[in-house]
């Protein structure tokens, strides 16, 4: 055997040798690529899911019984913006003043409840969790009905709004401190928020039996969800508490990350588990509440919009909070332009639209979707 032969002698796998193969490498070199494809993967979708839920929101503006057309809406929009005299204020006052506010609505609260329902379910490691369950929404809707049933204000001057936005809070606030009492852990949060959620939903049935036929009309119509009648200025804090809170949640989805593989692995890399749950559920709350106490309770948003969202992005909470951001608000805007066609002139409550969609929707994705999407 000459010195050649030698030279390429067989080698066990991992070793290094003049004209091997060093396998570990290779191993090393596929994983970066199947990394990078699946990060551009990720992106493509964000980018395209925010084309298209600015495309059908644009649509979604040219929707209704008052037919205005691509161009004559837009055109409004720019008398708006640039502050010149419109044409006819008729279109103006339908584009500009009733359906471009009712659109950023949509697309606020379809953002709030959905990265409040991708945070609840990732810190709580429940498919399950969302605004609802958590009887943040069952408290929003139980201080509406104080406020239209018995004319009580906890804020004096404040009405149904700001009835709503502090009982939103405090199925949270007991929550938070019943943990400290028992940790908090997942299965704690969870079952406390279920707690509230029936707490509140058997009072605000105690009320409306004994409310007047209008009255519980009223309070039914605030209970099945509503974007109408929204304002500028009202859609001004929703963006503000939404962009803050989807910043700041935004900036832990990596601790998100490791809390989801387990309170003990989580605090062994040096993450105070309970603190950050606590901090996350206080944001989330505050975002959900002031989205809940304009619009009413709309359901299914916070809780399938997480689910649809991995599906295409994976668990990676870094592209899952933006992901269920976008799926969310296309979600509601696809909603409302139904509750405006199906029976129009007349408009459906848009919180049963969301709650048609989303059952099945729900349904088909636990059935079909792959195994590991949920995780």
């Amino acid at each position: 055997m000459t010195d050649d032969d030698n030279k390429y002698t067989p080698i066990a796998e991992g070793e290094i040798q003049e004209g091997s193969v060093n396998v570990e490498l290779i191993k090393d070199t596929n994983f970066r690529t199947a990394y990078s494809s699946l990060r551009r993967h990720r992106m493509l979708f964000l980018i395209i899911a925010t084309v298209v839920m600015v495309l059908v929101a644009m649509y979604g503006i040219t929707i209704g019984s008052y037919s205005i057309s691509f161009s004559e809406v837009y055109e409004n929009l720019w008398y708006w913006i640039s502050g010149t005299e419109p044409v006819d204020i008729t279109k103006y006052h339908i584009a500009v003043e009733v359906r471009f506010p009712r659109i950023l609505t949509a697309i606020l609260a379809g953002v709030g409840l959905a990265i409040a329902g991708t945070t609840m379910q990732g810190m709580l490691k429940n498919p399950l969790a969302d605004p609802y369950t958590m009887g943040i929404s069952s408290g929003a809707g139980f201080g509406a009905a104080l406020a239209i049933i018995l004319g009580f204000e906890i804020i004096a001057g404040g009405g149904i709004v700001a009835n709503a936005f502090v009982f939103a809070i405090i199925p949270a606030t007991v929550i938070l401190m019943m943990s400290k009492f028992h940790t908090a852990s997942p299965t704690v949060m969870i079952l406390c928020g279920i707690g509230m959620m029936y707490l509140f939903d058997a009072l605000t049935q105690l009320f409306m039996i004994s409310a007047h036929p209008e009255d519980m009309a009223s309070v039914y119509a605030w209970m099945v969800g509503s974007i109408t009648g929204t304002d500028f200025s009202q859609v001004l804090l929703i963006l503000v508490i939404t962009l803050i809170g989807s910043i700041l949640l935004q900036s832990m989805s990596k601790q998100l990350n490791v809390m989801g593989l387990g309170d003990e692995s989580a605090k062994a890399l040096g993450i105070n588990v309970d603190q950050r749950r606590m901090l996350m559920m206080m944001i989330l709350t505050l975002v959900a509440a002031t989205i809940v106490s304009f619009t009413g309770i709309i359901g299914f948003v916070g809780l399938v919009s997480p689910h649809i969202a991995r599906v295409f992005v994976g668990t990676d909470n870094r592209y899952l909070i933006p992901a269920s951001a976008l799926v969310g608000s296309l979600l509601l805007i696809v909603a409302d332009i139904i509750s405006r066609t199906v029976v129009a002139p007349n408009i459906l409550p848009i919180g049963v639209v969301t709650s048609c969609i989303g059952g099945p929707l729900f349904i088909f994705l636990i059935l079909k979707a792959r195994r590991e999407a949920w995780a």
